[in-house]
């Protein structure tokens, strides 16, 4: 380098640094004092045990009192938040790296390619269209225009085999009911009345005749929002008929389950047909759509396992099941009689966690391996063509597509990888880049690694530490902390826009792989359950302690995070350990243990907590970790953002009302403990761009705030 371009690169840098600005967090903010919440006298006996609930009444979501308090809660946050005094420029940092144009895979129906497009700050994201590959683009479905706050979201969308028809779900306020709406492709006409009532359902059409989709019965007690949904039933609805004479094809009162879920085979020649009662395991039933008045045959009549039929040649079907195979294989059986004495193993089970997937004649086994994505193509008879090179060390989307198509598409990403599209050669095996992503982050300036620490038991349990290249390890960075660990849900490396706003500011973002979640099978999901629950809080402990160990962190820059069962992990991590985190953010959270089950479907969770209802053993151990109940008076917890929603009709925002209150009156610390409540929101799907950047906001100004962390612009 010659040494007029040194002096041009050093002015540079001067001037980069004369551009920075610090802002250094508040010496002191004034907290406003917490709503006088007045308590109720509710005493409910379990087995012998007096449990006061003294907030039982926060659990009327419609009464007006409800309303006052939530409108209270809200003014003592936002005083708060409101005098952190880099909230403002984050939120405008957030509304930069967010404003770049974000694209889905396209997809075909019939003669059109369609895809998702975001111009950046859009509330929702645009389905467009365009035939061919040279046809004009237009818009196809504008969920912006569904409603003036962008609080109205499209929730799923179906097309009729040819692409002529089009059936699609609307939710408002992120509520889990949505509305049905059935068009034409080609002038996007509507076609009969919108269905209304409808949740936790795909929609699959049989022909140009009408389509299948799923619901409950609205309760009858209690409001919509956190009555219990106990009876799924799927139904066929035929175009141009009323929705109350929709065909009942499964379910309600004369097989009652709780979930319940049908799709068709590609071919249309199977109606499959799922049931259960819990979140795992469930019966499979088939019924032969070729053949007039076939009966509906039950191919697994238990809820031991899961089971899905994910193709079929004619009569042969290819099952996905973890029957004697606890990480999963791909089997085959005749149609004729599919039971499972006569199922044949395809794909056997391996060592890693399999999730299928099929396109162009081909198997996609999608594996886990350590909770990153390794991915095979196998042909129909079960024969390895190859393992498909993947881009890096990362999670991986698709590699779904039709059974005639030549490629499809793939989405890969990584904690310093933004999501990338690729297109994929399924003859040949190659990668081409599609659409790489548009977001302002430097890749090369970070790095994401692999640990495994010791968890309270001596197991072993991964976790993803993600930060800037060249980090000082002295135990004085701003981290946080995520987990989730339940359900046999796998949380695999994924890029956020958000946590940039952490990254550049010298923090360290972890991710750590818990017991309860799927990363290792059935049995790693097992080991988190019921009477095995605080495996996962203590996993979730032990990884906080590698960091502090490991100079990472320390307990006063130490944030923790998680959503829904995440924020039941991080409600029994704080009141577990309270000295050992700084800031705590439980986010829609699973808070009273003795409860859950008595609101909207939440009994389906038994299969992952038990209930209290189940027996004594059972009632004292979800008493001793529910976070609700362990709370302590007198004790200093960490600065605490509880945030929740007014729609939240799956974790109903009873649960973290209750939780603050009980934790606002406790509490003797000088920590702000705070709710954040949402309106016109539910449990986090279809939620509109500005009020996910606002609630970003306030998220990382809270703990850089509460760990002393200065920003700089």
């Amino acid at each position: 380098m010659n040494k007029n371009v040194n002096i041009l690169v050093l002015a540079t840098l001067v001037t980069a640094c004369q551009n920075q600005k610090t802002i250094d967090p508040a010496p002191a903010i004034t907290l406003l004092p917490y709503p006088e919440t007045r308590k109720g006298d509710v005493v409910t006996n379990h087995f012998g045990v007096p449990v006061p609930d003294p907030y039982r009444w926060l659990e009327n979501d419609t009464a007006a009192d409800t309303k006052t308090w939530v409108d209270a809660e809200n003014e003592v946050t936002n005083n708060y938040l409101k005098q952190i005094p880099y909230r403002d420029a984050i939120y405008k940092r957030l509304e930069r790296l967010w404003n770049y144009e974000k694209f889905s895979a396209p997809f075909r129906e019939g003669d059109y390619t369609y895809f998702y497009k975001n111009d950046g700050l859009q509330n929702q994201s645009v389905l467009y269209r365009q035939k061919g590959e040279d046809g004009e683009v237009e818009v196809f479905l504008d969920p912006n225009k569904f409603s003036t706050d962008g609080t109205t979201s499209l929730a799923g969308i179906a097309f009729s085999k040819d692409g002529s028809l089009v059936a699609y779900q609307i939710s408002e306020g992120g509520s889990d009911w949505t509305k049905v709406v059935a068009i034409r492709a080609d002038d996007k006409t509507v076609i009969g009345d919108t269905l209304v009532d409808v949740k936790f359902s795909g929609l699959a059409w049989r022909g140009n005749e009408g389509f299948y989709y799923s619901s409950y019965d609205k309760p009858k007690d209690g409001s919509t929002l956190s009555g219990i949904t106990d009876q799924h039933k799927l139904y066929f609805h035929r175009l141009n008929t009323p929705q109350n004479e929709d065909i009942l094809i499964f379910g309600g009162s004369s097989t009652p389950r709780r979930y319940v879920g049908g799709y068709l085979t590609e071919d249309e020649r199977f109606l499959i047909i799922s049931a259960a009662n819990t979140t795992s395991g469930g019966e499979l039933y088939i019924q032969d759509l070729s053949k007039p008045e076939s009966p509906i045959v039950n191919v697994v009549d238990n809820f031991e396992k899961d089971h899905a039929v994910i193709d079929n040649d004619g009569n042969k079907l290819f099952i996905y099941t973890n029957l004697n195979a606890p990480n999963g294989k791909i089997v085959t059986v005749n149609a004729e009689d599919p039971r499972p004495e006569k199922w044949v193993d395809l794909i056997a089970e391996t060592d890693n966690v399999l999730s299928p997937r099929t396109g162009g004649g081909k198997l996609f086994a999608h594996y886990l391996k350590d909770a990153t994505s390794l991915v095979q193509q196998y042909d129909r008879t079960g024969k390895l063509e190859r393992t498909i090179e993947l881009p890096d060390v990362g999670s991986v989307g698709g590699f779904g597509a039709k059974a005639e198509d030549k490629e499809l598409y793939y989405s890969f990403t990584s904690y310093v990888y933004p999501p990338t599209i690729f297109k994929y050669d399924i003859a040949s095996g190659k990668s081409t880049l599609y659409k790489a992503s548009g977001v302002d982050f430097d890749p090369t300036q970070y790095e994401s690694k692999q640990v495994f620490y010791t968890s309270k038991d001596g197991t072993e349990v991964p976790m993803i530490i993600t930060h800037k290249k060249g980090l000082e390890l002295d135990g004085n960075n701003p981290t946080l902390l995520y987990g989730y660990g339940g359900f046999n849900i796998s949380l695999t490396p994924s890029f956020s826009t958000s946590n940039i706003i952490l990254l550049e500011q010298g923090g360290v973002y972890a991710v750590a792989n818990l017991r309860g979640g799927g990363e290792y099978g059935e049995k790693w999901h097992l080991a988190g359950t019921k009477l095995q629950k605080q495996n996962v809080f203590d996993d979730f402990i032990a990884a906080a302690e590698y960091l502090i160990s490991e100079k990472y962190t320390s307990p006063e820059k130490l944030g923790i995070a998680g959503g829904s069962n995440g924020g039941l992990l991080v409600g029994a991590a704080m009141t577990q350990r309270p000295e050992l985190f700084k800031v705590a953010f439980p986010a829609v959270g699973v808070m009273d243990m003795l409860r859950y089950h008595k609101f909207t479907a939440g009994a389906g969770w038994a299969y992952d907590y038990g209930t209290a209802d189940d027996n004594e053993e059972m009632f004292r151990y979800l008493y001793a970790y529910s976070p609700y109940h362990a709370l302590r008076e007198g004790t200093a917890y960490p600065a605490t953002l509880v945030t929740t929603a007014d729609h939240d009709d799956r974790v109903v925002p009873a649960h973290s009302f209750k939780f603050a209150a009980r934790l606002q009156a406790y509490h003797a610390g000088s920590n702000p403990v705070l709710i954040r409540i949402e309106t016109k929101a539910g449990h986090g799907a279809g939620k509109p761009t500005a009020m996910v950047i606002a609630e970003q906001a306030d998220k990382w100004a809270f703990l850089f705030q509460n760990t002393g962390t200065p920003y700089v612009e």
